[in-house]
């Protein structure tokens, strides 16, 4: 039994910590979310099935290890996580409600008000309905992107009401904690404007910036640095999804980016006459709110301590980025974050490394040393 939850959990043989969730767990929706969750979750011994419209879907999701397929005569799970997209994620779990009726139910959707509306408008039993929403992803979807490690620190948001018994909140915690991810409780009303502003306006954002590199030139974007990869990082991302996700949550996504728009409207006036009273201060307001709010973005371990970067030049053959690595580690320099560029038509790279700041001058004294090239 787990002395924190009072649900038995399997032993583990590999001396590996037992799992809080106890199965079987059944995943509806064999994607990047819930191949994921199965591959997380069968690492810590818990049993897993799985199930999607697609036959193909499953069967892979099945062949990495994810879980096995749901047969007919299987036991009812304690658990149905739904990882189905947006547009059907109400419909799922009013099926799950009613074909497992002894189960807890969650799902894992990007959006928490719109399923939880709409099932409250059907009239369904949500006693056994936890709705929640692990802030993790990748940019391809689909079970051969799936890692087992994918949740481990992020945010997993849980929502709930007052009618929400503890037994199944424990049980879908459960399955966040198991999975290595930090647990937040939101209304469904917080969460989606929440992620409005941290997830959903930046990928319009990102997509509409992308989109302007269309009819550009070659010599142009031959130009492109780091700025634009980062800020358009994001854009590759499945449009049919987030058509999914931005009508779920519109009313939020709508508000911010009418914010949006009045900001870009105000620089750009600004901008249009820098000469006139007033208009070089406004820029340097907007620009200057920019470095107030990327201050907030947490940084490692969830902390909102501040790096500096060390830009090391790279020769882009073989073993090089593993030497840098191994040298650091040699020095005894902690690296909280690494990032890499190529240089368009030169066989040399940069990896721009992020140290506290505090050992960020003794860094560069001891890589130069070394041989190394910073700048």
């Amino acid at each position: 039994m787990n002395a924190d939850s009072g649900f038995p959990v399997e032993e583990r043989s590999n001396g590996a910590l037992a799992a809080r969730t106890h199965g079987p767990v059944h995943v509806i929706g064999a994607g990047l979310l819930g191949a994921s969750i199965g591959l997380g979750l069968r690492e810590r011994g818990v049993e897993v099935t799985l199930e999607d419209l697609s036959p193909t879907t499953v069967a892979l999701a099945a062949d990495y290890g994810a879980g096995r397929v749901r047969a007919a005569d299987d036991p009812d799970p304690a658990l149905v996580i739904v990882a189905t997209p947006p547009d059907v994620t109400a419909d799922v779990v009013e099926r799950a409600l009613t074909r497992y009726p002894g189960a807890v139910v969650t799902d894992v959707a990007s959006v928490k008000l719109a399923p939880f509306t709409e099932l409250t408008r059907r009239g369904v039993d949500l006693t056994n309905y936890v709705g929640s929403h692990p802030m993790a992803g990748r940019e391809r979807g689909g079970a051969i992107m799936a890692r087992a490690d994918l949740f481990v620190g992020r945010p997993w948001v849980v929502c709930r009401d007052h009618e929400t018994p503890a037994a199944a909140l424990a049980l879908v915690e459960a399955v966040a904690l198991d999975l290595g991810a930090v647990l937040i409780e939101m209304t469904p009303q917080e969460h989606d404007r929440s992620v409005g502003l941290v997830s959903h306006l930046p990928q319009v954002v990102s997509s509409l910036l992308a989109a302007r590199l269309v009819p550009a030139t070659e010599q142009a974007i031959g130009l492109a640095g780091g700025g634009l990869r980062d800020t358009t990082r994001i854009a590759s991302s499945d449009p049919e999804l987030w058509v999914q996700i931005l009508g779920a949550n519109r009313e939020s996504v709508v508000e911010l980016l009418d914010a949006f728009t009045g900001d870009l409207v105000a620089f750009a006036d600004a901008l249009r006459d820098p000469g006139q009273p007033g208009a070089r201060r406004r820029i340097a307001d907007l620009l200057s709110a920019g470095n107030s709010g990327v201050a907030r973005i947490p940084g490692k371990h969830g902390s909102s301590e501040r790096f500096t970067s060390i830009t090391v030049l790279i020769d882009d053959t073989p073993g090089e980025l593993g030497r840098l690595l191994t040298e650091l580690g040699e020095l005894g320099i902690n690296m909280e974050d690494l990032r890499l560029e190529h240089s368009p038509g030169a066989q040399i790279g940069f990896a721009e490394i992020a140290v506290l700041p505090e050992v960020a001058e003794r860094a560069v004294a001891d890589l130069v040393e070394r041989g190394w090239r910073t700048l």
